[in-house]
């Protein structure tokens, strides 16, 4: 489950990227649980031309600190067409307590090329092992949630296909409904999550956010790009709702 949510943090605490060309613009992301600040995030994204780089750090906060210390960094760039972003590089590195991650991925045409993820994953019995299908037109946690849309319409009408050097996933897209749609948000997707592969069959967090969770991710457009990108979140875990909220520096 911690994992899980790390990833999300360094997926979704994704700063809105700036909207003249060698701009620059810093956001910081507060995420909470049950009301309770438990981690933060700041990222810096600079745009010229198609391309896009992205590096951001976050760490644990107020209680979720004493119990669980953890530090990372997450960088990203790639490129912007009319229809999708194409990643090139992603790396992401953390420490929670004693225990250091790393994973790097590098693309090629749409695709994986190299993967390296460290530790390796415990694989059980009933492991869903990553097929090399399984990993083409595929984008990286950060790469993934940059949106390209001529319209507001488009933004939530699609399958988001993400891998992380680990876990293979879909987020499916749909325009949420009602009491749903976030304020601050000038789009908001209900998106469910698919498991593909790099999972274990009988991992509980990976059968509640399948089964039950509900998961919300709000959009606002990137001025003059015909691009959205995220504005807010919330994602329902086994332990409770994981928030998380942007504020421009």
């Amino acid at each position: 489950m911690r994992r899980a949510l790390i990833t999300a943090i360094a997926a979704i605490a994704f700063a809105e990227p700036a909207s003249a060309a060698q701009e620059v613009q810093r956001v910081r992301y507060d995420i909470s649980l049950y009301g309770l600040q438990i981690g933060r995030a700041i990222f810096e994204s600079h745009f010229e031309g198609p391309g896009f780089a992205v590096a951001g750090r976050f760490e644990s906060a107020g209680l979720a600190r004493v119990f669980d210390r953890t530090n990372g960094t997450v960088t990203a760039n790639g490129w912007l067409n009319e229809n999708e972003s194409r990643p090139n590089q992603y790396t992401l590195e953390y420490t929670s307590g004693d225990e250091r991650t790393k994973a790097t991925i590098r693309f090629a045409d749409g695709a994986v090329n190299e993967a390296e993820y460290k530790p390796e994953p415990k694989k059980r019995d009933d492991w869903v092992p990553v097929e090399r299908e399984h990993l083409s037109r595929v984008a990286d946690p950060v790469t993934a949630l940059l949106l390209p849309a001529e319209r507001e319409a488009d933004v939530c009408r699609r399958t988001i296909r993400v891998y992380d050097g680990s876990i293979r996933a879909d987020l499916e897209l749909e325009p949420a409904q009602g009491d749903e749609n976030f304020r601050d948000a000038s789009v908001t997707c209900r998106a469910r999550f698919v498991p593909v592969s790099g999972y274990r069959k009988g991992h509980s967090s990976i059968a509640y956010l399948r089964d039950r969770s509900r998961i919300l991710i709000g959009f606002e457009p990137v001025q003059g790009r015909g691009v959205y990108s995220l504005a807010r979140a919330s994602i329902a875990t086994k332990i409770g709702t994981v928030h998380i909220r942007g504020h421009r520096m």
